[in-house]
């Protein structure tokens, strides 16, 4: 690492012009959240594995910017070169950029790994001390890293419309309808699972993400693909072809960025047909397509001179190619158009948790019976001490890794699997206080039945996404345990408690079950139904260091915007809107001693209220997670009947849905797991 950072700042030095500190990015050219393994610089030039992070480095110090799900991973991984800065804590690292560097200060970055809007915030806290944000000709980490993974050929698949439910010319139709309304020539677009959204295709070039490295940009007439061309199969290249879309090497987008810019880009389009071939299966002609639903022009012949890029997601190299008076920095329409899943998404989502349901339940089964035969456990459904045996030998020892490894072998015996959705969180004890803690073989846990295990995961299907999360003992918890994992519970609860708290309990459990049975109206955010569910923990002076709930993609990523349920004020978090997806994911975290964290994936659907005040309709949610909750950690006299009869109405669902999936001894141990409760 010493070596690493002194190379770096001798490239730093002689750089024209010299520069005072160099930022090294988590993200690739897309703006990624998951990368990768040849682009992940920061980690590279760090230590730190979390998914989320920033590395500066100046002539004399380096700094790490991450948030809280990382905070004690963070502490672990770097060594004393580094500062840990905490987000939310800490200053921003613009902040501190401003006020620590040198007046008329050179700040390095490669421009490819930086979205528009953050070089802009940058700009604008560099200007009172004339510091300047540099653009890197070459990216400095990629000029010292010299066991860098090597690209990988991963080929490109259809995605086909029985999964996608929306064919790629209906895709396109909308999209130069709004191109039109906005008087856009063109846009350009940088984020993964867009582009394969779009396009209906669907890679394997990020770890747990089915994605393509690719640029996209769609004008008026003509869509082009920015790919490299040896992924490109006969099948692929003909799926494009027949929508319109022109095939152009990866490289190439930016020199394209700039044609489009001068509208002379659509002179390259040599697909067959081009628009025509898009508007014939949608059975509209090129004029048809500027005309609104009521058959008014929305744009004339040539009037389109801006291009649209959205600048959180955009990398600022592909902007600077653009004139700034002529670009709209707009989110781009296809964050919200792929959230809004169709009805063969949301069928196709169902359907997967369904079978993703069943593997979960078959995964508990398994360890609860090698708990017991191992290491004496209880079990699942007894509160007994554990009766030791003997170290069990290598060979049938749980660990963190070896218990998610079989895990996904669960999974990848149903139908449809294509992978995990991310790396297994496979967490025992103090571990699963680390919020997003990556097992290693080399170092992970071995199972402890008198601790709590926590198992966040999930996986990819052609026809959804999956993200569950469940907690369980399988000894005797204490009391302190069961308060918590039962105030995170309760109605897949917005809330978490400890002792301290319990004299305020029933206060607390009122406003969550208040949240729980939420009808919101139509204009609603995830922010304002966070705030909600953390005022009562704030009476008590608790919290967690993450956000309650993300949306989740359709065979896509497992983290998908633009809505959230997040504690942070988002400028681009926009209205739940029904037929979005969304996770409900409450933790509580003691550092040192456990986790504890429920996760289920909601549908936001319409809701049938008696009233519908300022006619603006009212949404509820849906849930198609279907795992039992282990009630021996729900301490029953904490719960209302309300909460009760929620529970055992949730249960007996997961005994009806599951039950076709699973064998006579599994239905067995479900049918125990989900027996009716009351106090």
């Amino acid at each position: 690492m010493e070596d690493t950072l002194s190379a770096l700042r001798s490239l730093m030095s002689s750089h024209s012009p010299s520069l005072d500190a160099l930022v090294v990015p988590s993200e690739d050219y897309h703006q990624s959240e998951y990368v990768s393994a040849r682009d992940k610089r920061r980690e590279f030039v760090s230590g730190f594995t979390g998914s989320a992070g920033l590395a500066l480095i100046t002539t004399k110090e380096a700094l790490l910017w991450t948030d809280g799900r990382y905070f004690l991973q963070a502490e672990q991984q770097l060594s004393d070169q580094w500062k840990l800065m905490r987000i939310g804590e800490d200053p921003a690292v613009d902040v501190w950029m401003a006020d620590n560097l040198p007046k008329d200060a050179s700040i390095g970055v490669d421009p490819w790994c930086i979205s528009v809007d953050t070089a802009q915030r940058w700009e604008r806290a560099f200007a009172e001390k004339h510091q300047k944000l540099v653009q890197t000709t070459k990216n400095l980490v990629d000029e010292v890293w010299t066991k860098r993974p090597p690209e990988k050929i991963n080929a490109v698949i259809v995605h086909p419309l029985e999964f996608a439910g929306r064919s790629v010319a209906d895709k396109l139709q909308d999209l130069r309808k709004r191109l039109a309304q906005e008087q856009a020539r063109g846009i350009i677009f940088t984020a993964l699972d867009e582009v394969a959204w779009l396009y209906n295709i669907r890679g394997s070039d990020v770890a747990y993400c089915p994605v393509v490295h690719a640029f996209a940009i769609v004008t008026t007439n003509s869509a082009f693909l920015y790919v490299n061309k040896e992924k490109v199969s006969v099948e692929v290249k003909t799926h494009l072809e027949e929508n319109g879309i022109g095939i152009r090497d990866y490289t190439a987008v930016s020199s394209d960025a700039a044609l489009l810019a001068t509208d002379e880009l659509d002179a390259l389009s040599t697909a067959k047909g081009s628009l025509a071939a898009v508007t014939k299966e949608a059975e509209k002609t090129p004029n048809e397509l500027n005309k609104g639903v009521n058959g008014e022009h929305l744009a004339e012949e040539h009037s389109n001179d801006f291009v649209w890029v959205d600048p959180g997601t955009c990398c600022y190299a592909l902007y600077s190619k653009l004139n700034s008076q002529t670009v709209i920095l707009q989110q781009s329409p296809l964050a919200l158009a792929k959230a809004l899943k169709n009805p063969v998404e949301l069928d196709g989502l169902r359907k997967a948790h369904v079978r993703d349901g069943a593997a979960v339940v078959q995964y508990l089964v398994w360890l609860d019976k090698k708990m017991q035969e191992i290491y004496g456990a209880s079990g699942y459904f007894l509160e007994g001490n554990s009766v030791k045996k003997e170290k069990a030998s290598e060979s049938l020892k749980l660990t963190e890794v070896t218990a998610s490894d079989k895990l996904e072998g669960f999974r990848a015996s149903k139908e449809h699997f294509r992978g995990l959705s991310f790396p297994t969180i496979s967490s025992v004890g103090p571990n699963a206080a680390i919020i997003h803690y990556s097992p290693q073989a080399e170092t992970c846990a071995e199972l402890d039945p008198d601790k709590i295990y926590l198992v966040d995961s999930g996986a990819q299907y052609l026809d959804g996404t999956t993200d569950i999360t469940r907690t369980v003992h399988f000894g005797k918890p204490s009391a302190h345990e069961k308060a918590c994992y039962t105030a995170v519970c309760t109605f897949t609860a917005l809330l978490a408690v400890s002792l301290v708290g319990l004299l305020n309990f029933m206060q607390v459990l009122k406003g969550h079950i208040a949240l729980g049975n939420a009808r919101f109206p139509n204009g609603t955010n995830g922010h304002a139904l966070d705030i909600l569910a953390r005022v009562p923990l704030w009476k008590d002076g608790l919290d967690y260091r993450h956000g309650t709930g993300h949306g989740i993609g359709s065979y896509l990523n497992v983290h998908e915007g633009p809505h959230l349920i997040s504690f942070r004020p988002q400028a681009r978090n926009v209205p739940l809107q029904s037929s979005m997806t969304v996770t409900d994911e409450p933790g509580y975290y003691e550092d040192g001693n456990f986790g504890i964290r429920l996760e289920n994936v909601l549908i936001v659907n319409e809701a049938d209220t008696k009233f519908n005040f300022g006619d603006k309709g009212y949404l509820s949610f849906e849930h198609i997670t279907w795992a039992p909750y282990q009630t021996k950690l729900i301490d029953l006299n904490l719960l209302m009947p309300d909460e009760i009869s929620w529970l055992n109405s949730y249960h007996s669902k997961c005994r009806d849905i599951l039950a076709p999936y699973l064998d006579v001894a599994e239905n067995a141990w479900l049918q125990k797991a989900t027996e009716p409760v009351a106090v």
